[in-house]
């Protein structure tokens, strides 16, 4: 594995969000399902699963019409847990999407890092309040960027101001665009990610959310300064062991894949009709770290979400904290700590968070009590239509029966 020492690079101040760069948050969007992904609900006496949640399998079909190679989706209502899929997982051996299947989960690591944090501030190891700067002297400065005016709560909820590294075109170029096949081993420390942002200025901190993976790479650093281990360490420690996500994992600097997974294709955000597709599948996922790297399942998103929502992990006030959320009007989404926040087309509010990087898309929502939840991956980063995609969860969560 090599370090890569990249060149400083200005940030354009037009292209705040590239691609890669943002969280995949369009599949949350509230839309009208259209004919396309909904479905008649189930008839009158219809109690099994697959009659249940008919209109979300649905769904995942149209992924597929859209062009995408597979989708795998699982489910759960109260004690009920389906799962459905459509495509492949190998396109080229027609081997279908499984629930056992690994896939990067990108900005999903969200959830832990705020989550850690949040533990932290219980234990009266530090405050939400806190400057950046009180953690990470002189880390963030230069070019109208200030540590001392930022808090924690803020890298959390995406209202720092600060810009998004990952907005770099130089380094999307490597890390997501036509250089990834010959840059998808570099390895990257968080303090030049950190730096790169810095070349920026920043934009209206505190005036409202606007989404930067930067935040989440500073919160990784300040768990580390906190505890002295590294944020892998508490999230697995804090996280995955208590909740048993046997199947979740973090994996640095290893480039592989755990078996069994979809391949990830991906057409590295070409905006050419037809553009060649990749396998993306190994990668160095240093370029996201705190702000991206973990693997894991739909099932094991499920299992982290509910304990999240049901309070096995923080208490009752740092769960208000949580899911008290800043609305951004670049996006139109609700931000809290870790999580996003929309309204769907029928009404039902939802709480979650999507993922994005080469080869794969993810999503996690549910209702705020934790009753109703649903975790899908799909192994393609070119999508044509965001409501094909926001129709999964508008199906799943408008046209299940819960009762």
């Amino acid at each position: 594995m090599r370090t890569t020492t990249y060149r400083r690079h200005r940030l354009s101040r037009t292209a705040r969000t590239t691609a890669v760069a943002i969280a995949f948050t369009a599949l949350l969007a509230p839309v009208t399902t259209t004919s396309a992904t909904a479905a008649a609900p189930p008839a009158a006496g219809a109690g099994a699963a697959a009659g249940q949640h008919a209109a979300t399998q649905q769904a995942l079909k149209a992924v597929v019409e859209e062009g995408l190679p597979g989708v795998a989706a699982e489910a759960r209502t109260g004690k009920e847990r389906w799962f459905g899929e459509a495509g492949y997982a190998d396109t080229s051996t027609h081997r279908k999407r499984s629930r056992a299947d690994h896939f990067r989960a990108a900005s999903i690591t969200k959830v832990f890092i705020a989550t850690v944090l949040l533990q932290l501030q219980q234990e009266r190891r530090l405050d939400l309040d806190d400057t950046v700067d009180a953690w990470l002297p002189g880390v963030v400065s230069g070019n109208g960027n200030d540590g001392r005016k930022i808090r924690l709560r803020q890298l959390l909820n995406h209202t720092s101001g600060l810009s998004n590294y990952t907005d770099d075109p130089e380094f999307a170029r490597r890390t997501a665009g036509p250089g990834f096949p010959e840059h998808r081993y570099d390895t990257y420390r968080p303090e030049d990610l950190v730096a790169l942002a810095m070349q920026s200025p920043p934009h209206n901190a505190g005036g409202g959310a606007q989404y930067s993976n930067t935040n989440y790479i500073l919160a990784g650093m300040i768990i580390e300064k906190a505890t002295g281990h590294s944020y892998a360490y508490e999230a697995e420690r804090r996280i995955v062991r208590p909740l048993g996500l046997r199947e979740t994992t973090f994996p640095g600097l290893r480039a592989t894949m755990p078996r069994p997974h979809p391949v990830g294709y991906s057409r590295l955000h070409s905006k050419e009709p037809g553009a060649p597709i990749v396998d993306a599948t190994e990668q160095n996922m240093s370029w996201l770290g705190a702000a991206g790297e973990v693997i894991s399942t739909t099932g094991d998103l499920n299992t982290l979400f509910h304990a999240l929502l049901r309070g096995r992990l923080l208490a009752p006030e740092a769960m208000r904290e949580m899911l008290t959320t800043v609305h951004s009007e670049e996006d139109g989404f609700d931000y809290g700590l870790g999580v996003e926040s929309v309204t769907l087309s029928c009404g039902v509010r939802i709480y979650g968070k999507t993922g994005r990087t080469n080869g794969s898309l993810s999503g996690l929502a549910a209702t705020k009590d934790g009753k109703h939840q649903l975790a899908f991956n799909i192994n393609g980063d070119w999508p044509k239509n965001a409501a094909t995609y926001v129709g999964v969860v508008d199906a799943e969560f408008c046209a299940t029966r819960t009762s």
